[in-house]
Order: C-alpha cells, then structure tokens, then sequence
C-alpha cells in the first residue's frame, strides 16, 4: 500500500511541506487547476507540478483528476476534439512518470453535498448528503453553491445541458463511456498509465441525471467494455459505501483479487436508512464501516496500489476547503499506517 494524501497545488492552504511530514506519506495526488476542462495541459504546468512534489520528498504518481469534458458524456459530434486532448493528456503525464489517473464520468455534477458545515457532536465539522435537503434544491432556479458543483455554469448553460440529457439514459450513458475508453485506453497502455474511474457520488441519480458506476454490476459492466488492466478502479468506500444497498467489504475483496482497483479513497461515513450520510471522522467507531475490515481485506488480498484519506472533518478551528483540511486527513493517514503496520506485523 502506498500512502498518498489530495493537495490543490500551491494555492491551496494545506502547504505540501506539512504533507510530507505525515509518517510513511508516498505520493502527492493533485492535478493541473488553471485549464479549461477538455483542453490540453501545458508540459511546463506538468513539470512545474513534478517538481514541487519531488523537491519535497514525496512521489509524482497519482493524477486526481482529468475532468472529461460533458460532450463526452452526451456523445455529441464534437466529443472527437475533447477524447484526442484527453489522449494527449494522458500521454504527457505519462511522460512525466504518472502511473495513475483518477477521473469520472458522473453528468454535470461530480461529489455532491448539501451542507458544508454539519455540526457533530464533538464540535467539528462535516460535511453532509440529506436527501429532505436535496429534494428542496433546484439547479436550475436556485442559488447554489457547494462541492461537486462548477460555479462557471451560468443558469442558461446547465439548462442546455440538461436538455441535452434528456436523450441521455443510463444505456446510452454506458455507450457514451464505451466509446471514450475504447479511444484512451490504448493510450494509457502504451504510456504506462492505468486509469482508474471513480464511483458516482452519491451513488444513484440526483435531479434525474444518469449515473452508472453505483453498484456491483455496474462495476462489472463497466470493466468488461475494455478488458485491460489498464481500466480500472478508484474504490472509494465512502462513496460505493454510502448506500445500503452495497457491500462495500464484498466490492473492495472482489476487485483486488482482480488486480482492478488502483487507487482507493477511504474514507467512513454514518450511514442512515434512506441512504443520507454525514461524513465522520476515520476511526471505525465513529461512523458505519469498519476500517480494519477494510484495510484486512486489501492486506490479505496483497494490495499495493494506491491509498489516500479521503474527506475529514474540519477541526481544532481549522479552515479552508471543507473536507480537505490538513488535520483530521492525516489523523486518519495515522491511524490508517497504524492498522496497516500491526496487520504487517501479525503476518510475521
């Protein structure tokens, strides 16, 4: 397991020389931020990146994320220009020593939330998924402004897309993916880089919109339209574990015996029965999963891929970008080495 931690590059409030303190810390996760999503990213922009993370001591690996750019998605006549800059792309990062790309394919929205800052009991902060919440939005009309949703959408521009999807259903959406891998994949084979698609989260459709890497057999679904390694997974336990309808311990044992998952976002969650969660601190006892189950299943099953801490809570009077405080994420890298170390140790 190779520990990797999410960093927003030099803009963001976490500095990466407080990252690399963090024990065992492996691998930066970041991405290029300045480009419009579909476009091609600058070599110097790339190397720039390379070189803050290795002048600190810590790996260049992991690439979170290449946004695929919605005419993609849609399938429309111009999704040609936008696969070839992504094929570039990946060829670039390649070059510059990348092994992974995380990405999704979710419509419109990627991680959705509809409170920033929940109150837990402890006094921290969260961040949260109600659905009574959701059911009172309305992207279209409402003012909104929370994670997983891109500010540069006038109310006009997500109209049009969403009158776009309307012809857009699950099948169709799954074709759209087909086409888009069947493009890069041959690409990251020869550059050496393994893409690994995130699950939709929330896993299920919010405001009617499509979404299909939610559930087991979608997963397999997903993975026999390339058969490669090269197209893989980033298990995300909070997002695929965010439904009672999936067992996330069946999800992570599956897919490492298949040497398909590359990357995995842990993270714990407290589930409730309409499948709301608020997000919780990573300590088993906190939340709904149990992370040594998690992390014995990845053991035992030799995973040697990718691992970060996936959303904290904000504590201790941090602030900056919620669920990306420096804090509670490298509590939970600790604790996280910390089971890792003694599941080591009882091998011996």
């Amino acid at each position: 397991m190779k520990l990797s931690f999410r960093w927003y590059g030099v803009d963001d409030p976490v500095k990466i020389e407080y990252i690399r303190q963090i024990p065992t810390m492996y691998s930066i996760v970041t991405a290029v931020y300045d480009v419009p999503v579909g476009e091609v990213w600058s070599v110097e922009s790339i190397s720039k990146l390379k070189k803050i993370t290795e002048d600190n001591g810590l790996h260049f690996d992991v690439i979170e994320s290449v946004p695929v750019h919605e005419d993609i998605k849609i399938g429309l006549p111009s999704r040609d220009r936008y696969i070839e800059n992504y094929k570039e792309n990946i060829r670039r990062l390649g070059a510059a020593g990348v092994k992974v790309i995380c990405y999704n394919f979710m419509p419109v929205f990627d991680w959705t939330r509809t409170q920033l800052d929940y109150k837990l009991p402890d006094g921290s902060t969260a961040l949260v998924y109600f659905k009574d919440q959701l059911e009172k939005m309305d992207p279209l009309t409402g003012e909104l402004s929370l994670p997983g949703w891109d500010s540069s959408y006038t109310k006009e521009g997500l109209k049009e897309l969403f009158d776009h999807y309307k012809n857009v259903d699950e099948d169709k959406l799954f074709e759209n993916l087909e086409y888009f891998l069947k493009a890069i994949i041959p690409v990251a084979e020869e550059a050496g880089v393994k893409m690994a698609i995130h699950p939709d989260d929330p896993p299920y459709s919010i405001f009617g919109l499509p979404r299909i890497i939610t559930r087991e057999k979608n997963l397999d679904r997903f993975l026999s339209l390339v058969d490669s390694e090269y197209n893989g997974l980033s298990v995300c336990t909070g997002s695929l574990g965010s439904t009672n309808a999936n067992d996330i311990y069946h999800i992570v044992d599956k897919y490492t015996k298949m040497n398909r998952i590359h990357f995995m976002h842990v993270r714990n969650i407290k589930l409730y029965a309409d499948d709301s969660f608020e997000e919780s601190a990573h300590y088993s006892g906190c939340g709904s999963l149990d992370m040594v189950k998690i992390l014995q299943i990845l053991h035992k099953n030799g995973f040697d891929g990718y691992l970060r801490p996936d959303h904290g809570r904000m504590i201790w009077g941090e602030t900056g970008k919620p669920g990306y405080g420096l804090y509670d994420r490298a509590l939970g890298a600790s604790y996280m080495t910390g089971i890792w170390e003694t599941l080591s140790k009882l091998d011996k």
